[in-house]
C-alpha cells in the first residue's frame, strides 16, 4: 500500500525564514550549569571577604595593605573590561588601555581645575572614554586579525604621544592632584583620599560589572555576541548585526575602563601618560589570560594573581619579572582556561570521586 502523496516526508525541514531562526536560536531558554549554585556561594563570599576586608586588615594591624587591596580591584574592573572585548567578542585590542588612561586623565583634569563633584567625574569620563571608542571602534572594527590588532596598537601610541605634549597638565612628567572627586553632596559627601570610601567605592564598581557580565553571557545580546565570536562569517549569513554588536561590545568595554581609570587617579593622585602605553593593554591582558578567558571571574583573579605575584616576588628579588614569565608560561602550557578553569576543572574532577 503506498502512502498518500499529500504525506510530508518525515525528515523534510521546516521552512523557517532566516530572522525566525535567529530570533528562535536567540530565544531559546538557557539551561542552568550545574555549578550555578556554587557560583552564587562564592559569590556571596566573595561580598562578604570584600566588606569585611578593611576591618580585619585594621584587626592585624596591616591597614597598609588596603591601597594594594584597591589597586588589585581597580585592576580587575580594567580587566574585566577587556576580558569583555578579548573573551566575549574574539578581539585582541592592544589599545584597550588608551581608554583608562583617558579616563585618570578627564578626572585628573578636572580636579586640577577645581571640579571635585564625582558627578561631573563620572560624566567626563563616560563621554570621553565613549566618544574615544566609538571612533576607534567604527574605524578598526572594520578590519580583522592582525589588523585589528595594529589599528587599536596604532591609535594607543598616538594618545600616548599627545598626553606627552600637552605640557600644561603635566607632559611626559604626568599629572599630580592634591584633591580627590567627591561622592555625594552636602553633608553625605565623601571624598575619596579616605581609603575606606575609595575602596567600598571600587568594590561596588567591580561588583556591578560582574554582576551584569554574568547576565550578559545568557541574554539575547550575549548569545549574539558569542555567536560571532564563534564564527563571525556565518553569523552574519545569518542575519546578525556583527559589526554593530562589535562596536556596542567595544565601546561599553571602553566606558567601564575609563571607569578604572579615574578610580586608579583618585588612588594614586597621579597620572602619567605611561597610563596609555600599549604596554599597559598587555598586563591587562595577561590578566585575562592568566585568570580565564570569558569568564566572568577572570579578570578578578587574574588581576589578583598577576599583583600578588609580583608584589611577593619583588621582596626577594629584584628580577621578579622573569620569575614572573615562567609563571604565566606554566599557566599557558598547563590551564589553558587560566586559572578559574584549572579550578573548575579540579572541583569537577573532585565531585566525580565523591560520586
Amino acid at each position: 500500500m503506498t502512502p498518500p502523496t499529500d504525506a510530508a516526508a518525515p525528515n523534510e525541514p521546516p521552512d523557517v525564514e532566516r530572522g525566525e531562526l535567529v530570533s528562535a536560536a536567540l530565544s531559546a531558554p538557557a539551561v542552568a550549569p550545574p555549578s550555578a549554585r556554587f557560583d552564587r556561594v562564592v559569590a556571596i563570599a566573595a561580598g562578604v571577604l570584600a566588606l569585611a576586608l578593611p576591618f580585619i586588615l585594621d584587626t592585624f594591624g596591616a591597614s597598609y595593605y588596603l591601597s594594594l587591596a584597591s589597586r588589585i580591584v581597580i585592576y580587575a574592573i580594567a580587566a574585566t573590561s577587556l576580558n569583555l572585548v578579548l573573551g566575549y567578542a574574539g578581539l585582541v585590542s592592544f589599545g584597550h588601555a588608551a581608554f583608562v588612561g583617558l579616563g585618570a586623565y578627564a578626572t585628573g583634569i578636572l580636579v586640577s581645575e577645581g571640579i571635585v563633584g564625582s558627578g561631573w567625574h563620572l560624566l567626563a569620563t563616560l563621554a570621553i572614554a565613549a566618544l574615544a571608542a566609538l571612533a576607534i571602534g567604527a574605524i578598526s572594527l572594520r578590519t580583522r586579525g592582525v589588523y585589528f590588532i595594529m589599528i587599536t596598537l596604532a591609535f594607543a601610541q598616538m594618545l600616548f604621544y599627545l598626553a606627552n605634549s600637552v605640557k600644561g597638565y603635566g607632559g611626559d612628567e604626568g599629572l599630580t592632584i592634591r584633591a580627590r572627586s567627591v561622592l555625594g553632596f552636602g553633608p553625605f559627601a565623601v571624598d575619596l583620599k579616605n581609603p575606606l570610601a575609595l575602596w567600598y567605592t571600587a568594590v561596588a564598581v567591580l561588583g556591578a560589572s560582574l554582576l551584569a557580565l554574568a547576565r550578559f553571557g545568557p541574554s539575547r545580546l550575549g548569545r549574539a555576541v558569542l555567536a560571532l565570536r564563534d564564527d563571525d562569517v556565518r553569523a552574519e549569513a545569518l542575519g546578525f548585526p556583527t559589526y554593530r554588536l562589535k562596536l556596542v561590545v567595544f565601546v561599553v568595554a571602553g566606558m567601564l575602563g575609563g571607569i578604572a581609570g579615574a578610580l586608579s587617579v583618585n588612588l594614586q593622585g597621579y597620572v602619567s601618560p605611561n597610563v596609555l602605553h600599549w604596554t599597559q593593554s598587555g598586563t591587562l591582558m595577561v590578566m585575562v589570560i592568566l585568570g580565564g578567558v570569558a569568564t566572568v571571574w577572570g579578570g578578578l583573579v587574574g588581576a589578583a594573581a598577576l599583583l600578588l605575584l609580583q608584589e611577593v616576588l619583588s621582596a626577594y628579588t629584584e628580577h621578579w619579572e622573569f620569575w614572573t614569565g615562567w609563571v604565566l608560561l606554566a599557566v599557558v602550557l598547563f590551564a589553558r582556561q587560566g586559572l578559574v578553569g584549572l579550578l573548575k576543572s579540579a572541583r569537577r574532577r573532585r565531585a566525580g570521586v565523591g560520586r
